[in-house]
């Protein structure tokens, strides 16, 4: 399971932007997120760097929970 950082993630429809743009890449994955703490929890067979590159795409720029405290 992968945790990103998404500042720019505020309202319901930002979280669906992100589920879809991780969806693209991996119809499979499963995001559950936390507007109030603008984070998501990812589980993907796609590696970080992918599942990262797609939420920039989407304007979403994430990082890694761990870099992001």
């Amino acid at each position: 399971m992968f945790r990103f950082h998404v500042p720019e993630m505020a309202c319901g429809g930002c979280l669906a932007a992100v589920t879809k743009a991780i969806e693209t890449l991996d119809p499979q994955a499963q995001i559950d997120g936390d507007l109030e703490h603008r984070t998501i929890a990812v589980t993907s067979d796609s590696p970080e760097a992918a599942l990262l590159a797609a939420l920039d795409k989407a304007g979403y720029a994430a990082k890694p929970l761990s870099e992001a405290l």
